[in-house]
């Protein structure tokens, strides 16, 4: 890119998501040009194999990430499953890497298709930015990318999914407040499925709802969650773009409005928490290696409880006997959350030997 000027610091950052279109997928077509125009998935091959991901010819047949391998071929008796290549994928990823680099030192990779990038120190148009990192992906790789423009994190990832495949969204500051008052609560950053769920309770289905509640009434019925959602939907979001970030953990978690008095009640919310894990990991982290298991338990008084376990892989039983554990050191006290996670081993420095994470 040709040389840019500094930026006014006190004007609104820009933001850019960029996000690769079905990675391991795209990267399997363009290698066996054979594939082009059929359904494809990347995946383990096994009958209890789960697809890591899929392109969108195979998502017409309702086919997506995380999906177990016979459930996708009764969708789509036709799909093609290939095998998973991580070294082949890390290879791309850097590529992509140094590309970002061309433009800006600010680079926080999320997973192994996506990153934010920082350049509001730059003077050039955010937009054509966005179009030239697109354009050397493609040129490069001969992949493809969506991007997402907004003054912040949140608002630029929501923005990417706007005109996937291949396009790119620009949200600017000044249509912040229109964009977010007909946005679901579900697109808001750490708003998950059960939350959507008890929002929706509540009558609060768009951004706009949710405005009409008053921050002390969010407070109470999601605790410090609560003071974020009072933000978010109204499209703030202060998170800086760290270029250090790394991921120690995923874990999602659940308050139910009525207390759980029994043990099997736990197991059975439990295996909604399970899958949903399970999807999150093998959708964005499914290049970690898996550490440990964990489980939490909040109490009705308030007090709460932690048990975890070395793991290798996704264990249903063990997670059961994390929640028994915990269900144990509660004596049969009531239970109003439940939480399931996952610790990942440290990433490697350089010099350690390859590195895990996307774009490192």
């Amino acid at each position: 890119m040709s040389e840019v000027s500094q930026k006014d610091e006190s004007e609104p950052r820009r933001i850019i998501h960029i996000d690769m279109d079905c990675f391991y997928a795209a990267i399997e077509v363009r290698d066996h040009p054979e594939l082009r125009g059929k359904p494809v998935a990347v995946g383990g091959r096994s009958g209890r194999g789960v697809l890591t991901t899929c392109n969108y010819e195979a998502r017409k047949f309702g086919c997506r990430s995380a999906m177990p391998n016979f459930k996708a071929l009764e969708l789509c008796p036709h799909l093609i499953i290939m095998p998973v290549r991580f070294d082949v994928y890390r290879a791309v990823s850097r590529q992509v890497r140094a590309i970002f680099e061309q433009f800006t030192p600010l680079i926080e990779p999320l997973s192994l298709d996506e990153a934010f990038l920082d350049v509001s120190h730059l003077n050039s148009s955010v937009a054509s930015i966005a179009e030239e990192v697109r354009y050397r992906i493609h040129r490069k790789t001969e992949l493809t990318a969506s991007a997402g423009i907004a003054p912040n994190k949140m608002l630029a990832k929501i923005a990417s999914d706007w005109r996937k495949p291949n396009g790119q969204f620009e949200i600017r500051p000044e249509d912040v407040d229109a964009f977010v008052v007909d946005l679901l609560v579900g697109k808001i950053s750490g708003v998950g499925k059960r939350t959507v769920e008890r929002l929706n309770a509540l009558g609060i289905r768009t951004c706009g709802d949710m405005q009409k509640w008053s921050l002390t009434d969010l407070h109470r019925h999601f605790g410090n969650s609560g003071t974020e959602y009072y933000r978010r939907c109204r499209g703030m979001d202060d998170r800086p773009v760290n270029p250090d970030r790394e991921r120690k953990s995923v874990s999602n978690e659940s308050t139910y409005a009525e207390n759980l008095t029994t043990l099997d009640a736990c197991v059975e919310k439990l295996e909604a928490l399970y899958a949903e894990l399970i999807d999150d990991v093998k959708k964005k982290h499914s290049d970690r290696r898996l550490h440990k298991a964990f489980v939490k338990m909040k109490f009705a008084d308030f007090k709460q409880t932690t048990v975890e376990r070395a793991m290798d892989d996704f264990d249903p039983g063990l997670y059961r006997h994390l929640i028994a554990e915990a269900w144990e050191r509660g004596k049969g006290r009531q239970v109003r959350l439940l939480g399931a996670g996952v610790r990942f081993y440290p990433l490697k420095k350089e010099g350690d030997g390859e590195q895990l994470e996307f774009f490192q």
